[in-house]
C-alpha cells in the first residue's frame, strides 16, 4: 500500500485528505499549521485539517516553520512514498522534495501558471475570470512553479462568490487527485513544464484590497464584493464609519449616472449606489460598524432609517 503524508491546513484541503483515505491509500502522517488564536475571545483552535485527521486516528505534526532541522526530521523518518500538499501555507525545503521515490505534489486552485500564490479563487472572482480550476503538480522551490501534471476547468458563474467557488474547487480537487495518484503511482503520466511567461499571481489579500472605490465601474466594484464575500468582506464607509458589503447585484442606471457612491434610489430591500459608469451597485446585505451581519431591510428599519437619496458612500468623515 503506498505511504502518503499529507500536508495541509484550511477547510479547503478536508476533501483532499479524506479522499485519500477513502481511497484507502496508507496516510501514515498528516502536517498542518500550528493552532491558531481564532475570534475576538481568540480562542485558541485546532486547523480543520488536524480536526480531520485526528477523527481518523492519523498521527498529526505542526511545526511552526517546516525548513528547521527539529521539525523536518520526524517527518523524514516516515519515509513516505509520496508527499501530498494542499494549501499548506509553507514553501517545502529541498531536503523534503527530494526524499520520497513518488515525489512531492500539490493540489492548487487554479489554471497554473495563472494565479500563483496564497488567494486565487480570490482572485479569480476579483479578476472577473469566466473559469478557473484545479492543477495537480509536481513541487518545486519556488512557489507553485513545479511541472503540471494534470488539471479539470470549474466554470464560474457570475452569482458565484468565493465561498461558493471554494466549495466548488475543494470538491474538484480531490476528484482530480483521485483520477491522478494511480497514474502518478503507475508511471503513466507525462508532466508539462510552466510556460513562465504566462505566470500571474494571486498573492494574499491586502486591507487596503477590501475598501470600495465607488469611482471604478459597477462590473469592477461587484467583482470586487463577490470576490472578497464570505471572507474577508469589501468595505465602504457612511457617515464615518466603516460598513461591510456582503451581497450586492448590478442593476443598469440607464445612463443616468450621478456622483460616484451616491445613493440615487432606495428600496424596501436594497440601497442602489451609482459608480463610474451607468451600472450601479445594489446591496441587498451588509454590516453596520459594531453589528451584526444584516439585510438592508433591516438595516433600513434600524440604524439605517434617517438614510436619504443623495446621501455618499466613501465618504471619510
Amino acid at each position: 500500500m503506498t505511504k502518503v503524508i499529507f500536508m495541509g491546513t484550511p477547510d479547503f484541503a478536508v476533501p483532499v485528505l479524506e479522499t485519500l483515505i477513502k481511497d484507502q491509500y496508507d496516510v501514515i502522517g498528516v502536517v498542518t499549521q500550528p493552532d491558531r488564536p481564532v475570534g475576538r475571545k481568540r480562542i485558541l483552535t485546532p486547523p480543520p485539517v488536524k480536526q480531520a485527521a485526528e477523527k481518523y486516528h492519523i498521527p498529526v505534526f505542526q511545526p511552526e516553520k517546516i525548513r528547521l532541522p527539529e521539525s523536518l526530521a520526524p517527518i523524514l523518518e516516515l519515509k513516505p512514498d509520496i508527499v501530498v500538499t494542499c494549501a499548506y501555507g509553507q514553501i517545502l525545503p529541498k531536503e523534503l522534495l527530494d526524499t520520497p521515490p513518488l515525489g512531492c505534489i500539490n493540489v492548487h486552485a487554479s489554471l497554473l501558471p495563472e494565479l500563483r500564490g496564497g488567494a486565487p479563487i480570490h482572485y479569480a472572482i476579483l479578476q472577473g475570470k469566466k473559469k478557473t480550476g484545479i492543477t495537480i503538480m509536481y513541487m518545486a522551490e519556488k512557489l507553485d512553479a513545479g511541472d503540471i501534471i494534470s488539471q479539470v476547468e470549474v466554470e464560474i458563474k457570475e452569482t458565484d462568490d468565493v465561498g461558493i467557488l471554494h466549495e466548488k474547487l475543494s470538491i474538484a480537487g480531490a476528484n482530480l487527485l483521485s483520477e491522478t495518484l494511480p497514474k502518478i503511482i503507475q508511471h503513466d503520466i507525462t508532466p508539462i513544464q510552466q510556460d513562465e511567461s504566462k505566470a500571474t499571481f494571486a498573492s494574499n489579500i491586502k486591507r487596503a484590497q477590501e475598501k470600495i472605490d465607488w469611482e471604478q465601474d459597477g462590473e469592477t466594484i461587484y467583482n470586487q464584493i463577490r470576490g472578497l464575500c464570505p471572507w474577508p468582506v469589501a468595505f465602504t464607509t457612511l457617515d464615518g464609519k466603516n460598513i461591510k458589503i456582503w451581497r450586492s447585484e448590478k442593476v443598469s442606471l440607464h445612463g443616468k449616472t450621478g456622483e460616484p457612491g451616491k445613493i440615487v434610489n432606495i428600496q424596501k430591500d436594497a440601497l442602489i449606489i451609482s459608480t463610474g459608469n451607468d451600472t450601479g451597485i445594489k446591496i441587498t446585505e451588509l454590516q453596520p460598524a459594531g453589528k451584526k451581519r444584516m439585510t438592508v431591510e433591516q438595516f433600513l428599519n434600524g440604524v439605517g432609517s434617517h438614510l436619504s437619496i443623495g446621501m455618499k458612500l466613501g465618504d471619510e468623515q
